[in-house]
């Protein structure tokens, strides 16, 4: 198999494993239990979340655990949305967002809040003319990926963040899911952001939500002690360690990686566009890592059928999207529906190889050459 669909899922590193299973036989007990054994791993955490705080350049505090960018995402957008309602039902995002930010919007919106949509440059990237225009005093929260998932867009999340600074009510939520391991990335004027280490070689069902201290926030979960107030539940002391052993990994092999997949890119830009029929979707600017592209007259559910059946692991809009209907991304800055179903993603990983790009282009070639 060829798997180029790693902004989906990273697959796992080896030493996470090892680590995860390592934690799971010396820390039997809860966190949260006043004996030995509970001492012992609550000490083991605090450890651990203050390794994760210092790496990602934030307070111990303001790391909660969850179970994934999802649950990160419907946290801290409807947990802000609660207890700034007094200020305001204003909220602004992006057509770009994932469905865990869309969805968490639809339901706010149903429940009385009002939903605004910034406009997209045909680049990918948030107008800040237009973010100024729409941006008001009873705006209470601004919704942002700081990378698309779909075209690799790298929005200017300092601007933004200087834009929203003017307006003491309103908190900046930043979905960085495609953006740790991937790019150079700060907290610096960010309210809160979601993480998530299976998109950089760590545990699925793993999840970070970094929450700043000036920031309140409705818990959504209730119940049951957990690291924070923030978050109920056991303390997953193996999925906080297995978290903060991928983080040192993908930081450590940055540069490598990254190397790697800019290379690859580069390779895949000039095979493809020798088609005539192939249109780039991704932006030249954004993270190599991604690469969304069309192929004119072809659905992208179709060639990702046939790349399928020849063993090629390609993605057609977000894995958490519906079928059947258009990516929203690449509609938003084509404007092109036909375009928008015809488009699809390959995602790069640094265990890509030259080997597997050779046998993709082979069958990429195979496979328009028969639905001409």
């Amino acid at each position: 198999m060829i798997y180029l669909d790693y902004s989906a899922n990273y697959p796992t590193d080896k030493e996470v494993l090892k680590v995860f299973c390592e934690t799971e036989h010396l820390f039997i007990a809860n966190p949260n239990s006043n004996h030995i054994g509970g001492l012992n791993a609550r000490a083991k955490m605090h450890e651990v979340t203050e390794n994760i705080a210092s790496m990602l350049g934030v307070d111990s505090e303001e790391i909660i655990y969850t179970s994934g960018a999802s649950e990160s995402n419907n946290t801290a957008i409807k947990g802000i949305a609660r207890s700034m309602r007094h200020n305001g039902k204003h909220i602004i995002s992006t057509p770009l967002e994932h469905p865990s930010v869309s969805m968490s919007l639809a339901t706010l919106k149903e429940q009385g809040w009002e939903i605004d949509y910034v406009r997209i440059g045909r680049d990918g990237k948030v107008d800040l003319d237009d973010l100024k225009e729409l941006i008001r005093n009873d705006t209470i929260l601004l919704c942002v990926s700081a990378v698309d998932s779909e075209l690799g867009t790298i929005q200017p999340i300092s601007e933004i963040s200087e834009v929203v600074k003017s307006y003491p009510n309103c908190r900046l939520h930043v979905d960085a899911t495609q953006a740790i391991g991937k790019i150079k990335f700060s907290f610096d004027g960010i309210d809160t952001a979601a993480i998530a280490p299976h998109k950089f070689g760590g545990l699925n069902g793993s999840g970070l939500l970094i929450k700043k201290r000036n920031v309140d926030m409705v818990p959504l979960i209730h119940g049951g002690a957990g690291t924070t107030l923030y978050r109920s539940g056991t303390p997953a002391l193996s999925l906080a360690v297995s978290a903060e052993k991928a983080l040192v990994i993908a930081l450590n092999d940055f540069d490598k990686r990254l190397e790697t997949v800019t290379r690859l890119n580069l390779r895949l830009r000039e095979e493809l566009s020798k088609y005539p029929n192939v249109r780039f979707n991704s932006p030249a600017d954004a993270v190599p890592h991604i690469l969304n592209l069309s192929i004119n007259g072809i659905m992208g559910t179709t060639f990702q059928k046939a790349l399928s059946e020849k063993d090629i692991c390609v993605s057609v809009k977000s894995a958490c999207s519906s079928d059947g209907t258009p990516s929203k991304a690449v509609l938003a800055v084509s404007g092109d529906r036909k375009n928008a179903l015809s488009s699809w993603r390959i995602s790069l990983g640094h265990l890509t190889t030259d080997d597997e790009i050779d046998k993709f282009l082979n069958a990429f070639d195979e496979i328009q050459l028969e639905m001409k």
